[in-house]
């Protein structure tokens, strides 16, 4: 199944999508798609150490990641207004400016769930696939 929304000025582009997981009742998902602008942008850069959190605008250059009704592990890419392009692990407080249109693909054979993975410390992505019948 495919689901499409679109995110209004002033809303957080993570919790939105959290939200929008559990109403739907998404057991595992990819989101294929993500356009838009922000107005605020909160990411963690790579190697988990560093934070870009500052008010600015940028353009949505993509969002990646997948989902669940549990959790959600995104990515984002944004562009200033000179074409510089960053991007990291997507935070909470991510604010939209105009609208943030996503389009989420849910995998209805499979169920997505998060555990601690002893050997890198974080909350890892477990497939599991629906038994069928």
């Amino acid at each position: 199944m495919n689901h499409a929304f679109r995110l209004t000025k002033g809303k957080d582009v993570k919790q939105e999508i959290i939200a929008y997981c559990k109403k739907e009742n998404i057991e595992a998902g990819v989101i294929i798609s993500a356009v838009g602008c922000i107005q605020h942008l909160h990411i963690r850069l790579a190697e988990a150490k560093d934070y870009i959190d500052k008010d600015e605008c940028y353009e949505i250059v993509s969002i990646t990641g997948t989902v669940s009704k549990d959790d959600v592990h995104i990515h984002i890419s944004v562009s200033d207004n000179t074409g510089k392009t960053i991007g990291g692990h997507l935070k909470d407080g991510t604010i939209v400016d105009t609208t943030c249109e996503v389009v989420i693909y849910e995998l209805e054979d499979y169920i997505f769930t998060r555990e601690l993975d002893s050997m890198t410390g974080y909350d890892e992505l477990l497939i599991k696939r629906k038994e069928s019948g």
